[in-house]
């Protein structure tokens, strides 16, 4: 198996391969907690934890599990790992943890942890399943984030609304407000929503990925040009 670097794995993991815009996996908890920025950078958080720290603690048994039984041993490793990350939200982010509600211990059935663990942390050192849990978590915070800041916007006319749910009373302040006396745009906060912000979100990822093929494949050209070829 070749060597992959560094930096392809965080390319990957937060652009190339995005969980939410490309592989489109996690998307339960994706299209039901980003209904505000608050919310999908708490889960996001949440998700890049458990995927740090599984990944590292798949990669550091790897040797010592059977093939056969791998997939019940990542199950019991993530379940650890998503219930010392609920306990410590439900003690210190009490207010948070009763928003995102049953989608913290839903972390545990996220397709991309169990999904990272198998095809990456299972096969690689625990550096790069590190790098990689670290990545691949961020990409799924960067769509959350986005998401929940296009409905909130949309929907709200704010952005980072209850902003002290996770920073405390720093969090007060941070609440803006884009639009005054805005009614709201009921469309933006319900389910179907998220399905057309995501659907928009795909779009202009599409968009920049192609313009950034023809500049690639642009450049050698105009290379040779320059040097007369």
């Amino acid at each position: 198996m070749s060597e992959t670097s560094y930096g392809k794995i965080l390319k990957d993991g937060m652009w190339t391969q995005n969980t939410g815009f490309v592989a489109l996996l996690g998307l339960c908890p994706l299209l039901a907690v980003s209904s505000s920025v608050v919310n999908g950078l708490g889960l996001g958080l949440a998700t890049t934890l458990v995927l740090l720290t599984s990944n590292m603690a798949v990669s550091l048994i790897r040797n010592l599990v059977r093939p056969e039984v791998r997939i019940p041993v990542f199950v019991m490793v993530i379940a650890c790992v998503v219930t010392a990350v609920e306990l410590a939200m439900h003690a210190f982010l009490p207010g948070l943890y009763t928003v995102l509600g049953i989608f913290i211990p839903l972390i545990v059935t996220n397709c991309c942890v169990i999904g990272r663990a198998e095809a990456f942390a299972f096969k690689n050192g625990v550096a790069k399943a590190a790098v990689d849990g670290i990545a691949t978590g961020l990409g799924f915070l960067l769509a959350l984030v986005l998401l929940g800041a296009l409905r909130e916007a949309v929907g709200q006319g704010t952005l980072f609304a209850q902003a002290d749910l996770l920073f405390g009373e720093f969090g007060k302040g941070l609440t803006l407000h884009l639009i005054d006396d805005y009614r709201g745009f009921l469309l933006a906060i319900l389910p179907p929503g998220a399905f057309i912000g995501l659907g928009c979100l795909i779009a202009v990822k599409n968009v920049l990925d192609a313009r950034a093929k023809r500049r690639a494949e642009a450049r050698p050209v105009g290379v040779l040009h320059e040097a007369g070829v």
